[in-house]
C-alpha cells in the first residue's frame, strides 16, 4: 500500500513536471527550462512504473523492462546526436509511429490476456466489461491511424515518396465511410467481442491512416505533424485507460489537447479548414502550368547585397526551410550581429509555417544564438515591411508569395503571407527560379523591387560577410546589376 501510494504521488509530479514542460516551450526564453522539466518528469515516471511493476513480476521481467529502457535511452540519444534540424520534421513523425504502434500493441495484448482467455470478468468486472470492449477498439483504431499516417508523413518528409496529394475517386466518401464502418464494428464488438473484428478494425484503421495524410500535399505538411503530434497523445490515452495508468492517461491528453490547438492555429494561419485538413485531402496542388516563369528576373551578386545591407536603415529576414538545408544559420546570426554593430535595425519575420514543422525556423535561430527579442511572428512583424528599407529571403517561398493575396485563382489564395514585396528592396536567395514546395510560382521574384541572389545560401551569406569586411564597411566595389531575360 506504501509503494502504491508512493507511486501516485510520484505521478502527480511527474504530471505536474510535464505540465511545467509544455508552458516552457511556449516561449524561447524558457525552452530549455521546459526540455528539462519534460526530461525529468519522464525519469520520474519511468522509475515509478518500474518499482511498482516490481511488486507483481518475476526479477527476470524487471530486468527485461530495464534492458529495454536502457536500450531506448542509448537509442534514442544516438539518433538526437545525429539527425541535423533538415532531418527533424521526418524524425518526429517516426517517432509519432512508434506510439501508434505501442498503442496497437496494447490494445491487442488488452483483448488477448483479458478477453480471449475468459478472464474479463475477474481482471474488468462484468459491469466495465462493455466499457472495456469500448477502449480496446478505441485504442487500437487510434493507434494503428497514427502508426500508418507517420509512417506516410516520414515518407514524404524525406522526400521518399512525392509530396503532392493523393486523389483517388470519391476520396472524401471512402473517409466518411472508414469512420462509419468503425462506428458500426465497435457497436458489434461491444456486443460481441472476437478476434475477426479485432483484424478488421486493424486493417481499416491501418489503410485509413495511410489515406488520410497521402491526401494531404506538401505545402500542409507542417499541419499534418503537429495534427499526427495531436493524434498520438490520444493514443497514448487510450492505451492509458487499458493499462490503467493515470500518468499516462493525463499525459496522452496534453499531448493530445495541445496538438490539435496547435494544429487549429496553424490552419488559421495557412487559411485552411481544420476539419478538412483531419479528413485528409486538402493538400496544396498546383495545376499544371502554375510553376512557369511568369516574367523577367534580376540577378545580384553578394558585393552588391552587401552594399545594399550597409546602406540599409531595416533590414528584416525572413527564414525558410531553405536556409535549414544549407545549414546558414550560423552565418545569418553572423550577419546580423555585423549590421547590428554598424547601427542597422535587424529582426526577423517567421512565418507560422516555415520549414517543415512548426517552430523550425525559431529552433535554427535559437541555436546560432540569434537574440530572440528580435525574432518575430508574421503577425508582428507584416505591417513594419512597408518602411523597411531591405528584406532578404532566404529559402522561403510560399510564405512570401503574393499570389496569396492578389491572385484568387491560385491554389494558395487566401493564405496570410509575409508582405515582403512591399520593402523598398527585396533580395532573395536560391539555388534556382524552382517553384516551392507547394509547386506554386511566386510572383515576387519578378518584381522590379527584387532582386535573386542565387548559389547555396550559407555560402551567399558568407560572401557577403566578406564583402561587408571585418570592421562592417564594404571592401569590394559595386558590381553593376545584370538583368536576366526569362522565357514566358
Amino acid at each position: 500500500m506504501t509503494s502504491l501510494t508512493a507511486s501516485h504521488a510520484a505521478d502527480l509530479v511527474a504530471a505536474l513536471l510535464f505540465i511545467l514542460s509544455l508552458a516552457g516551450l511556449s516561449q524561447h526564453r524558457t525552452s530549455r527550462a521546459g526540455v528539462v522539466y519534460g526530461i525529468a518528469g519522464m525519469a520520474l515516471a519511468l522509475v515509478a512504473t518500474v518499482v511498482v511493476a516490481a511488486q507483481s513480476i518475476t526479477a527476470g521481467a524487471v530486468a527485461l523492462i530495464v534492458l529495454a529502457t536502457a536500450l531506448g535511452a542509448a537509442m534514442g540519444l544516438w539518433r538526437a546526436r545525429r539527425v541535423e534540424m533538415t532531418q527533424m520534421p521526418e524524425l518526429i513523425a517516426v517517432l509519432h509511429s512508434f506510439v501508434g504502434l505501442a498503442a496497437v500493441l496494447v490494445g491487442w495484448n488488452s483483448y488477448l490476456e483479458v478477453e480471449a482467455h475468459g478472464t474479463a470478468q475477474t481482471e474488468v468486472g462484468a459491469d466495465l466489461l462493455g466499457i472495456h470492449h469500448a477502449e480496446v477498439f478505441i485504442g487500437i483504431f487510434i493507434g494503428a491511424v497514427t502508426f500508418t499516417g507517420s509512417i506516410v508523413a516520414f515518407l514524404k518528409l524525406s522526400a521518399r515518396i512525392k509530396s503532392r496529394p493523393l486523389t483517388l475517386p470519391g476520396k472524401n466518401a471512402l473517409n466518411v465511410g472508414a469512420l462509419a464502418a468503425f462506428v458500426g464494428l465497435t457497436v458489434w464488438f461491444t456486443i460481441s467481442p472476437n478476434l475477426p473484428l479485432m483484424i478488421a478494425v486493424t486493417v481499416l484503421a491501418l489503410a485509413l491512416g495511410w489515406h488520410l495524410v497521402a491526401s494531404i500535399g506538401g505545402g500542409d505538411m507542417p499541419v499534418v505533424v503537429s495534427m499526427l503530434n495531436s493524434y498520438s497523445g490520444w493514443a497514448a490515452a487510450a492505451a492509458g485507460f487499458l493499462l490503467d495508468n493515470n500518468l499516462l492517461i493525463v499525459t496522452g491528453a496534453l499531448v493530445g489537447s495541445s496538438g490539435a490547438y496547435l494544429s487549429y492555429i496553424m490552419c488559421k494561419a495557412m487559411n485552411r479548414s481544420f476539419l478538412s485538413v483531419i479528413a485528409g485531402g486538402f493538400g496544396i496542388e498546383a495545376p499544371s502550368g502554375a510553376a512557369e516563369e511568369q516574367g523577367e528576373h534580376r540577378e545580384v551578386r553578394a558585393s552588391e547585397a552587401a552594399e545594399l545591407l550597409a546602406q540599409a536603415r531595416s533590414v528584416v529576414i525572413t527564414p525558410g526551410y531553405g536556409m535549414a538545408v544549407a545549414q546558414a544559420q550560423h552565418p545569418v546570426a553572423e550577419l546580423t550581429r555585423r549590421l547590428r554593430e554598424q547601427g542597422v535595425e535587424v529582426r526577423f519575420g517567421v512565418h507560422p509555417v516555415a520549414g517543415r514543422l512548426p517552430g523550425h525556423m525559431n529552433v535554427l535561430l535559437a541555436e546560432a544564438k540569434v537574440p530572440y527579442d528580435i525574432v518575430l511572428e508574421m503577425d508582428e512583424i507584416n505591417d513594419d515591411l512597408a518602411d523597411t528599407s531591405v528584406v532578404l529571403v532566404i529559402g522561403a517561398n510560399d510564405t512570401v508569395n503574393p499570389a496569396a493575396t492578389d491572385d484568387p485563382a491560385s491554389p494558395i489564395a487566401g493564405m496570410p503571407v509575409l508582405r515582403v514585396w512591399e520593402a523598398e528592396q527585396v533580395i532573395v536567395f536560391k539555388r534556382s527560379m524552382a517553384s516551392g514546395y507547394a509547386g506554386v510560382q511566386n510572383p515576387l521574384f519578378f518584381r522590379e523591387n527584387t532582386s535573386m541572389l542565387f548559389g547555396d545560401a550559407k555560402q551567399s551569406v558568407e560572401d557577403i560577410l566578406q564583402a561587408l569586411g571585418t570592421d562592417g564597411r564594404r571592401d569590394a566595389a559595386p558590381a553593376a546589376r545584370q538583368a536576366t531575360q526569362v522565357s514566358h
